[in-house]
């Protein structure tokens, strides 16, 4: 299975897909134009890895702003850990804030509650 990397832009993270290594990595800011077009490969990508790769795989977000749009697509990449980790795939999240950055903490909080079957772990930079 191919890596998939995707390169930062003004509008959109760095995108890290690496499945020898079983490591995804999310880092920038995320809002791009049309959300659904520029995470389709990410989900299918997702969906596709996990399927193929039970090891212990380290998720990373270090995401300083998001909008809305993005916001519901990280719910739906949330559900994927999910769905897959129920399935015995061993999945750790790490959500990186900045401690002056209020808004990325209360977002990794809400994902932690609402994923509560996830191992979420909230981290400071």
């Amino acid at each position: 299975m191919q890596d998939l990397i995707i390169e930062e832009t003004k509008y959109t993270p760095k995108i890290e897909m690496l499945f020898e290594k079983r490591y995804i990595s999310f880092k920038g800011k995320s809002y791009p134009e049309n959300t659904f077009d520029f995470y389709m490969p990410v989900v299918s990508w997702l969906k596709n890895y996990f399927q193929k790769q039970k090891d212990k795989t380290i998720v990373e977000f270090e995401i300083s702003y998001f909008n809305s749009s993005s916001s519901k697509l990280f719910f739906d990449l949330f559900d994927i850990f999910e769905e897959f980790s129920a399935l015995n795939c061993e999945i750790v999240i790490n959500w990186y804030y900045d401690s002056e950055n209020e808004s990325a903490l209360e977002a990794g909080e809400d994902f932690k509650d609402d994923f509560d079957t996830l191992n979420i772990n909230l981290k400071e930079l």
